[in-house]
């Protein structure tokens, strides 16, 4: 057997290419540009690259996209006032605030000062509680563009077992109540799980999303299964040349891919889908801002 790849790339793009369409409807019919409001503390190379690629493509699909580069010893008390000023612009929709932070703000503080209504990440406590009850939150980015993917996958996801590896409050929590609310039987795994083994083996869907490079063989998965590796991770790779590296998934892709039905890769799998749902998230708070209905396809 012989995985189908589940191209990340191509599906965000068709997300993209949705989330345009709507906000070109919204335009015309009711006046409204979605805004985007991004906040980066600090100079972290990876942060600025992130940034500035959510930047290119906000503006891309004719969104509104406002960057605020603050210092890195900016205090707690100015970045909070101007999470203020943000909330009360009703011009700006979505709010992201980049993580990490420098060592001397607190980050739940600071998650928590955004109005959850634009809290495009996901992650403020009313977002998370309002996702364990089955109501309306804003869902997380990069579960939500998981489940955009097997969805697509699928159609159904209805009685399907799935295991998700990972227990961070960004992804495997959120993955884990997304997956319940479309009725698949749920386990959530994690590098103490006893057997872990034997429990990913018997898994229809498996999320892999722990933060270890190549940790899940594919002796591990059902024949068949479907397999999404959020895992991004940076190793060394001789065969390129002294010092060079490359990227991998938490699924060792090579003989999970030989026995699976579907897999995602890394990179070109899930990576994609986080901005391409940021955008799909920011139309949405655009959209219940202003009583508005929801963009088909782009919410959970």
């Amino acid at each position: 057997m012989s995985a189908q790849i589940i191209d990340g790339k191509a599906f965000s793009a068709s997300v993209r290419d949705k989330v345009a369409t709507h906000v070109a409807r919204l335009k015309d019919e009711h006046g409204l540009t979605p805004g985007l409001a991004v906040v980066l503390v600090g100079e972290d190379p990876a942060s600025q690259v992130y940034v500035r690629n959510k930047g290119k493509q906000t503006i891309a699909v004719g969104m509104h996209s406002i960057e605020h580069k603050l210092a890195a010893d900016t205090s707690e008390a100015d970045l909070l006032a101007l999470i203020d000023q943000l909330n009360q612009d009703p011009a700006i929709h979505g709010i992201l605030v980049q993580l990490p932070l420098p060592d001397h703000l607190n980050e739940d503080l600071v998650i928590n000062a955004i109005d959850p209504a634009k809290d495009v990440d996901g992650f403020h406590i009313s977002n998370v509680g309002l996702l364990g009850t089955g109501q309306k939150p804003m869902v997380p980015c990069t579960p939500l563009g998981c489940l955009m993917m097997l969805r697509d996958h699928h159609g159904s996801l209805s009685g399907l077992d799935a295991v998700v590896i990972g227990r961070s409050n960004i992804v495997g929590k959120p993955m884990a109540q997304l997956l319940l609310g479309d009725s698949c039987t749920v386990t959530i795994a994690h590098s103490r799980t006893k057997d872990l083994a034997d429990v990913v083996r018997r898994a229809d869907i498996v999320v892999a999303a722990v933060g270890r490079a190549q940790m899940v063989p594919g002796d591990w998965i059902k024949p068949g299964a479907t397999v999404i590796d959020v895992g991004i991770n940076r190793i060394s790779a001789p065969d390129k040349g002294e010092g060079k590296t490359r990227l991998v998934g938490d699924v060792d892709f090579a003989s999970a891919s030989a026995v699976a039905g579907a897999i995602t890769p890394v990179p070109g799998g899930v990576g994609p889908m986080t901005i391409a749902c940021l955008l799909a998230n920011t139309v949405t708070a655009c959209c219940r801002a202003h009583g508005l209905a929801e963009p088909e396809g782009l919410t959970a």
